[in-house]
């Protein structure tokens, strides 16, 4: 009897990002409210995140606007953004440092498992690192639990690979 798997995980594609980045750039580049203020949007050291920089709450809060909408239409979650960092503010200016959430800690991937085992008894989840594989001898039951995830409102990002 042949069984089936496929590995829940909580990344970001990086490609999308770039064009999200790009794209906010320009759009910030363009307003006119924001011409002639500190207004911009640049990368954490090592692409993993936003800095957001802006006159002031406001103006930071916009540019994050615009990144949500950048994300929506790049078909992106945008769970992938940390928002719990604080708004520095000094000279005038005021910045914000969002990093992507990627990486499935212990507690979230057994919010997952609970969620699988309680929902569908036929699915085995299993948790391997940052990875949760989901083995069935049903490809229509693994179908399902890809549906119950995705339905399921987690905070924060799920995708699914390594599909067999």
């Amino acid at each position: 009897m042949a069984t089936f798997s496929f590995d829940t995980v909580s990344e970001y594609d990086k490609a999308e990002m770039n064009n999200v980045f790009a794209l906010a750039q320009k759009e910030i580049s363009n307003r006119y409210d924001f011409k002639g203020t500190p207004a911009e949007i640049d990368w954490l050291d090592d692409k993993s995140g936003f800095k957001v920089i802006g006159a002031n709450e406001w103006q930071i809060e916009s540019i994050i606007d615009i990144i949500r909408k950048k994300l929506a239409s790049r078909n992106q979650s945008s769970k992938v953004l940390d928002l719990s960092k604080e708004i520095i503010t000094s000279n005038l200016k005021a910045t914000k440092l969002i990093s992507f959430i990627a990486g499935l800690d212990q507690d979230k991937a057994k919010q997952i498992t609970k969620l699988l085992r309680d929902t569908l008894p036929k699915v085995k989840p299993q948790i391997q690192g940052e990875t949760v594989r989901v083995v069935s001898a049903s490809k229509d039951e693994l179908q399902s639990a890809m549906r119950l995830i995705q339905s399921h409102d987690f905070d924060f990002p799920i995708s699914f690979n390594n599909y067999r």
